[in-house]
């Protein structure tokens, strides 16, 4: 189950994830974390080939949603944990934002961070790798990376 939320993160009700992707835009939140090495480096996880939404893709280093119950933090740290098996690092809350799809729509927390330790990609990812800030730019608008990671890269400049 995902909270539902309103704009400001207040919860006012709750749904299955079925719901909240089927079209009927509720509002749910999610946690995104851009992991940047010491020498600036930007980690991007590949989107495996299975997946429903944007299939063998770069992204964002980690994503997931808020579920029911949990603080935005905490499914933070879980994410991390379970995406890249990363536990000891220190998030700096970016910005928080509405992400509107045909499909869904999500109240982003962006979060970034800086680490130098290794890096465990899960089986839920198609692997990852630390990319200069040149090649992300060089490559955006190829369809190498997710619309909504250009998207994102754009409204909080990381790079």
């Amino acid at each position: 189950m995902f909270p539902i939320v309103d704009e400001d993160g207040n919860i006012v009700g709750a749904a299955t994830r079925g719901e909240c992707h089927n079209g009927s835009k509720l509002l749910h939140p999610v946690v995104h974390l851009h992991v940047f090495n010491s020498q600036g480096e930007l980690y991007l996880q590949k989107r495996p080939d299975w997946k429903d939404i944007q299939p063998g893709k770069w992204d964002t280093a980690v994503g997931g949603h808020v579920d029911l119950g949990e603080c935005v933090d905490e499914a933070l740290k879980r994410e991390v944990r379970e995406e890249l098996g990363i536990t000891d690092f220190t998030p700096e809350r970016i910005t928080q934002y509405v992400f509107e799809s045909n499909r869904e729509k999500e109240l982003v927390f962006v979060f970034k961070t800086v680490y130098d330790g290794e890096v465990n990609p899960s089986d839920e990812l198609d692997g990852g790798r630390f990319w200069t800030p040149q090649e992300v730019k060089d490559n955006l608008g190829k369809g190498i990376f997710t619309p909504n990671f250009e998207s994102e890269l754009q409204r909080v400049q990381l790079i």
